[in-house]
This record gives structure tokens, sequence and C-alpha cells, in this order.
């Protein structure tokens, strides 16, 4: 009667349904990691595939009422930064293997008891090395640990820690010494020099320490060794461009293959120019 198409009638939309099983999904991510913003949730529902841009998630994000639990911290000062000349602002990772970090957290067993952990990291490509999880850790301990990484992935240039008791003690220093291993200690009371492995044990303790009740000590080696292989492979990095470490060290290695087989180009072509 009023000339319009059949088809304009009987048209159901589809963007609701699926904005709502979207919506559903950010909010299953959002409770499996309840420190995650909606750009860090944005990337995991990238990696699963959903074709989705970040305005879009933001807006679900915000209808769904989601919201990462705020912490309010002290400001500390700029113009502190960088004041030791071994602070992870003027001696900064340049390449894979050029600086790594550790540091001690600490947590507790059900039972009241005592776990000491000691993260080693990466600064260029974050991965997370290595995560000791004992009762006690000495400095013979922070020896093996490193002899151990060492062996597996080759000596690092420098290593930055704090001046806690066990990284400068004379057994670590002197076998450094002779691993050809620079030492970078940062000056004392400023763990903001040290920020690689703070940022880590800030990352870990939300997304572990905070979660987890462990029952004894294997049950936090288990967990602990689960995280680090997810947050090396899995877990989205805002600093890589949303990349895990994982990802981003293929993409660097692949760089570098490249580069090689250019310069070995050029060589080449320079070569039979001559000849």
């Amino acid at each position: 009667m009023i000339g319009q198409p059949r088809s304009s009638q009987r048209y159901a939309g589809r963007k609701a349904h699926r904005d709502r099983r979207l919506a559903e999904r950010m909010v299953e991510l959002s409770r499996e990691n309840p420190r995650y913003g909606y750009r860090r949730v944005w990337a995991l529902l990238r990696r699963e595939g959903w074709p989705v841009n970040k305005k879009r998630v933001h807006r679900l994000w915000r209808q769904e009422g989601l919201k990462v639990s705020e912490k309010q911290r002290k400001r500390r000062r700029l113009l502190l930064l960088g004041e030791s000349q071994n602070g992870c602002t003027r001696r900064r990772a340049e390449h894979k293997d050029h600086v790594w970090s550790y540091d001690f957290v600490m947590d507790l067993t059900e039972d009241g008891r005592r776990l000491k952990m000691m993260p080693v990291v990466d600064e260029y490509t974050r991965e997370c090395l290595s995560i000791d999880v004992e009762r006690s850790i000495t400095a013979e301990d922070v020896v093996d640990t490193l002899a151990s990484l060492f062996r597996s992935r080759g000596e690092p240039a420098f290593i930055r820690s704090d001046n806690g008791p066990e990284f400068i003690a004379k057994a670590v220093k002197q076998w450094l010494d002779l691993s050809g291993v620079k030492t970078l200690y940062i000056e004392p009371g400023s763990p903001w020099e040290n920020a690689y492995s703070e940022t880590f044990i800030s990352r870990f303790s939300d997304e572990v320490l905070k979660r987890e009740v462990f029952t004894n000590l294997l049950e936090a080696k288990v967990l602990i060794e689960d995280y680090r292989s997810y947050y090396n492979h899995h877990r989205p990095h805002s600093a890589l461009g949303y990349q895990t470490p994982a990802e981003f060290v293929a993409a660097v290695e692949l760089d570098r293959k490249v580069e090689d087989a250019g310069g070995k180009l050029e060589e080449l072509e320079s070569v039979l120019t001559l000849s």
C-alpha cells in the first residue's frame, strides 16, 4: 500500500547479537584477568580472531560496566629518575641479552611459611627467563640460577640489580666477573632505577600472587612456572605493540636474518662487479 519493499519490513539486524557475543567474551576475559584494561582485552580478542577495533571494545567495556580496580600511588618527580649511572634510564638495553635484571619478591604458603622468588628478566625483549621459587635463596643459589641460564641462553653484557646482600655477595661478584658479565647496581633506596624488574613483579603480583593461595612449595613452583610460560607466549605486552615477548623475539630474529642476508647479497654484488 505504501510502496515499501517487503525485505525492508522483514529484515532483522544482527549487530546486537554480534555485540552480545563479543561483550560476553569481554566479560569472561575480564574475569580471568581482573588487572587487564580494555586495551589489553582488545589485544586478546584480536589474537582470538575477533575483527574488532579499540573503539568498539571501549564502548562495550563501558556499557558492561567493566573496569580495573583503581590504585592510588604517590607520584615521584621525574627529576629523581636516572640519578645513578646504572639506572635503566641511563643504561638502556639496546638488544636481546644486552641487559638482564633481577630482584626478589616474597609471599606465603597457606601454612604461613615464607616463599622467596627471584624473577630474571631480559629488559629488551621483556622475557621472563626464570623464576626461582624457594623458602630461602642464598648467594650460591643466585650463582646456580645464572649459571644455568648462561648455559642455555648465553651471557648478557650486563645484569642490573639492587644492593641486596645476595646480589652484592663476594661469590656473585667474582663469578660474574669470571663470566665476563658487568654488574649495574642501582642507588640504594631507588627501586625505579630497576624499573623493568619492578614492573614485572608488579604484574606478577597482581595476576598471580594476589589471586592464588599456595598450599605448599611444590604447588607454588608449578603454578608460577605455568604463569611464566603464559607471560612469555600468550600475554600481550603494551610496550611491544601488544605482541607477546616470544612474538617480539621472533620478529627481531627475523629482522636480523633479513639484514644479514641483505649484507651478504651486497657483498656478493660487489665481488661480481669487481670481477
